[in-house]
């Protein structure tokens, strides 16, 4: 459409775009396959493989298998290592997921939003195409949030109420980001070749900082940092164990700044016409919204978090560090070291509360 339009330069951007998040997204599940146990692996040759991945079909091969693995263990009598590892399949899926949404959608979703908002009008795909994408956006943070609340116990899995309020403090914190940033690339699209870079990097040495281990190697890791960078441009996401409001209270209020400098920088450069008026009333409605998000997450952080549970529960009963230590070494083996890793980083109390851990979901 963009180049039928006149606009190739728009046309690359956007090919440029879906190319470096395929690539990305590739890499990160080529790497994870070349570190998993030889059982987990797909009984497909490595050349094989290679080939999916470089043809960029590597996700989708593994999505693929990953049904295979589900239709066996739902219909026929399996074992509990098929189900560890199909549990295994599932969660790599869902970090997989995430990437791709955060690398392809939300740029191309500020794109989308810039082309709409220049012409003043919309097709009904495009309408449809930009609810899409918000709801992709936030159904991926939800989604891999119940991933990471599979390794606790049956107590602790998200309920609809948690779900939703979830859902929605995302969907809320994420709309007037994407908005203020599609506002100031509609006025200085060249200057958010500027913006995100800077922006990008801060996180990135953010993310650096903590100290994250999620891959195993030096060289993937700080493509898996690089990611998650491009992630936190847009949206919360916790990568370091320990207690986060503090960071969390760092990152919204970096983030508010930044979206409201980004707004106050329109309304001084737009123009006085009245083509875009309704923008300024959409603007206003930006940091309610936000302001909004925030106090959903407080309100899940503080009454639906398995912490709260297991702060309760620990008061009520005191679980030895021995026992903690012979419970850990005598975990399965079949279980997706990366994600287990960040749900230690997200529910650290309920891992010293709880007695019993998810069937083919424990730690390494």
């Amino acid at each position: 459409g963009y180049a039928r339009g006149g606009q190739p330069g728009r046309a690359a951007l956007a090919l440029a775009l879906l190319a470096a998040a395929s690539v990305a997204t590739q890499a990160c599940s080529w790497f994870w396959l070349r570190s998993d146990p030889p059982e987990l692996r797909p009984a497909v040759p490595t050349g094989l493989l290679a080939a999916l991945h470089l043809l960029q079909l590597g996700f989708l091969f593994r999505c693929l298998h990953a049904l295979k693995v589900g239709w066996k263990v739902c219909w026929t009598k399996t074992a509990e290592e098929e189900q560890n590892r199909m549990a295994f399949l599932s969660h790599d899926i869902s970090m997989l997921r995430l990437f791709e949404t955060f690398l392809e959608n939300t740029p191309q979703l500020v794109l989308l939003l810039c082309g709409v908002l220049r012409t003043n009008k919309a097709e009904p795909s495009q309408g449809l195409g930009i609810c899409t994408a918000f709801l992709c956006v936030t159904w991926s943070l939800l989604d891999y949030h119940q991933s990471l609340r599979s390794f606790l116990q049956d107590k602790y899995e998200l309920s609809l109420g948690s779900s939703i309020v979830y859902f929605l403090w995302n969907l809320f914190l994420v709309c007037p980001r994407v908005f203020t940033l599609t506002l100031f690339a509609l006025l200085w699209p060249y200057s958010v070749a500027v913006h995100f870079p800077l922006v990008w990097l801060a996180m990135f040495l953010w993310v650096s900082l903590q100290g994250t281990d999620f891959m195993e190697a030096p060289g993937p890791e700080q493509l898996y940092r690089a990611m998650v960078a491009v992630i936190l441009y847009f949206s919360w996401f916790n990568v370091a164990p320990g207690r986060t409001l503090g960071r969390s209270v760092i990152y919204h209020g970096f983030i508010l700044v930044d979206s409201m400098l980004l707004a106050l920088y329109w309304l001084w450069g737009r123009s006085p016409s009245n083509e875009h008026s309704y923008l300024v009333l959409l603007l206003c409605a930006a940091l309610p919204c936000y302001l909004l998000g925030l106090l959903l997450r407080v309100t899940y952080y503080k009454w639906l978090h398995p912490n709260v549970w297991g702060q309760w529960e620990g008061s009520h009963d005191e679980v030895d560090a021995n026992e903690l230590e012979l419970r850990s070494a005598s975990l399965p083996a079949l279980v997706n070291r990366r994600m287990w890793c960040l749900a230690q980083a997200q529910f650290p109390i309920c891992w010293t509360a709880q007695r019993y851990l998810l069937k083919g979901t424990a730690a390494e």
